[in-house]
């Protein structure tokens, strides 16, 4: 019988060869459409009309998903020559990253989305600028590869489960591990689950993960969050992270 060290040596290779591989053929799968001239830029621009001819009124911005009530967070208007931008969404696994990621690119309800296993990614095309979402994985044995997807993000994404107040040093520990080796990308921390009635709010999740502590030099929000149909048209809707994000990418 193996030792306990050996197995657990070799479920990291395994999780980190699946996440590699991953991302090798969703490369690859980018690549092979923009060489083919598939017109995916045609494509997302009649998404985004039909959507807006269905979205409630007030939605004036929108990218793929429903409009987000009658006080849109407002955002400028991404410039033609900014091009691609990679989002990296991280945290624990169960914190509901793949709730945010649909939720934020689809007008669809799910009633179950399924843990991510090794990645996962999402695409949106919002008034010139491409965006990729990219989810890995939050369980133990793909943690310590997260930092070798921080070179390529221009946002670092990171969602807490506001309910799972056992696991809070964990998630804090795994965050201010990933700011120390990138000191200076944007930081947006979501406390999500906050449609549970237990859930610690936002100011409460500030301190337990001491975000006070962080330095003035980089970009950080902290926004409430509900991952679930019922709660787009609300104060804690995802959508609102998708104006941020379009915001803090659109800056040149």
């Amino acid at each position: 019988m193996a030792p306990p060290g050996a197995l657990r040596d070799l479920t990291l290779a395994l999780g980190a060869a699946v996440a590699a591989l991953g991302s090798l053929l969703f490369i690859a799968w980018k690549i092979y459409f923009r060489g083919t001239g598939t017109d995916w830029g045609g494509w997302w621009e009649r998404e985004l009309r039909e959507l807006r001819d269905r979205a409630p009124a007030g939605d004036a911005h929108g990218a793929v998903g429903p409009g987000t009530g009658p006080h849109p967070a407002p955002h400028p208007p991404a410039s033609p020559q900014l091009g691609w931008r990679q989002v990296l969404v991280l945290g624990l696994d169960g914190a509901g990253k793949s709730s945010v990621l649909h939720y934020i690119c689809s007008q669809t309800a799910r009633e179950r989305i399924a843990p991510t296993r090794g990645f996962n990614s999402a695409q949106l095309c919002v008034e010139g600028l491409e965006v990729d979402l990219l989810e890995v994985g939050g369980s133990q044995n793909l943690r310590a590869y997260w930092p070798h997807y921080l070179s390529q993000a221009h946002v670092l994404v990171f969602v807490v489960d506001s309910v799972d107040r056992s696991r809070l040093l964990t998630a804090r520990q795994e965050l201010h591990a990933l700011l120390a080796a990138e000191p200076r990308l944007p930081l947006v921390v979501l406390a999500n689950k906050q449609d549970k009635s237990n859930a610690l709010s936002a100011a409460e999740l500030r301190e337990e993960l001491a975000l006070h502590t962080l330095s003035g030099q980089r970009e950080l929000f902290l926004l409430p969050t509900s991952a679930t149909w019922a709660s787009l048209s609300t104060a804690t809707s995802v959508l609102r992270v998708k104006s941020l994000l379009v915001t803090l990418l659109s800056q040149p």
